[in-house]
């Protein structure tokens, strides 16, 4: 699932060890990993509630970063503004959208809430025309724009009405896929430029997503009374895997291959997570998605094409 993707490496950061794992088995990992992760919400959710859910996600993706930080002896922050950032960030690009998604998935297939995840990009588009002043809006990107929606308009069936969709969940899940852009702008703009390393700043991020959720679960939910082992499992694999391990391959990618080529795994994952929903949850599956689907990624990389440069002599 989509995570905050830092554009480049501090200044003060050593240079890289050749990596020992192709740059592509990396990235269909991390494409794996995330198509899987909406499976994954959807079977914790059927034991747990979903800020356990998510909670559980969060603590055991906090425990893969904090183990990394300690061999890597990375200190945490220790400006107050930085951590006042931090947990604006946390909420926006973790503690939200993450419980977002599992409460949708309630109500929705996995296999709609992986799609909706990839109109994030196309909400990118759209604030960082009014919010980031860079970035000039051009014919093409105004175009996959205006695409990537008549595709969320085709998954969502607009010509039958949206029947047989439920409103609130695909609301939800809209909302957690607008609130990354939200939270990259923020960060973009209060934390750019900082000292710190990113796995610093995202061990300390995710941790205090953490603590948000260690106070609101509580106040919402009930202890269960069983504990299913698959879901558990689940959820743990979610955690550690979709949000742990998965971040750090993500900045590995960054620093190796850049942001815009690391970002394109992006488009593989509603592509995975369609698969896994139909082939291991049996969900259901008509020509509009599939189509809106692909109509919504080709828009979303018009959104990300950037105006060539030209070279005078």
């Amino acid at each position: 699932m989509t995570a905050m993707t830092p554009t480049r490496a501090p200044a003060h950061a050593p240079a890289r060890r050749r990596a020992t794992v192709d740059w592509r088995l990396r990235f269909a990992f991390l494409a794996l990993v995330w198509g899987f992760s909406f499976l994954l919400i959807k079977v914790g959710t059927e034991a747990y509630a979903p800020l356990q859910v998510t909670f559980g996600r969060l603590l055991f993706g906090t425990l893969v970063l904090a183990a990394v930080m300690a061999v890597k002896r990375e200190r945490l922050p220790r400006c107050a503004r930085t951590w006042g950032h931090l947990t604006v960030a946390a909420l926006l690009l973790n503690a939200l959208p993450f419980s977002l998604f599992a409460f949708a998935e309630l109500t929705i297939p996995s296999t709609l809430a992986g799609i909706c995840n990839a109109t994030s990009p196309l909400w990118g588009m759209a604030l960082s025309l009014v919010a980031l002043s860079e970035d000039r809006p051009t014919r093409v990107r105004v175009a996959g724009l205006g695409l990537g929606f008549l595709g969320v308009l085709t998954v969502l069936g607009a010509w039958q009405g949206f029947n047989g969709l439920d409103a609130t969940g695909t609301a939800m899940a809209l909302l957690a896929s607008l609130s990354y852009p939200i939270g990259w702008i923020y960060v973009r703009r209060t934390l750019a430029g900082s000292d710190h390393s990113h796995l610093s700043l995202t061990g300390t991020q995710l941790m205090l997503a953490t603590a948000q959720l260690a106070f609101v679960t509580p106040l919402f939910t009930t202890v269960p009374s069983s504990f299913p082992i698959l879901p558990l499992l689940a959820i743990v694999t979610l955690g550690a895997l979709g949000t742990g391990v998965a971040m750090l391959v993500q900045y590995g990618l960054v620093s190796e291959i850049g942001p815009t080529t690391a970002q394109m795994v992006t488009y593989f994952i509603p592509v995975i997570a369609t698969a896994a929903g139909v082939a291991l949850l049996g969900e259901s599956l008509t020509w509009s998605t599939p189509v809106g689907a692909a109509i919504v990624l080709a828009g979303a990389a018009l959104t990300q094409a950037r105006p060539r440069t030209r070279h005078h002599l």
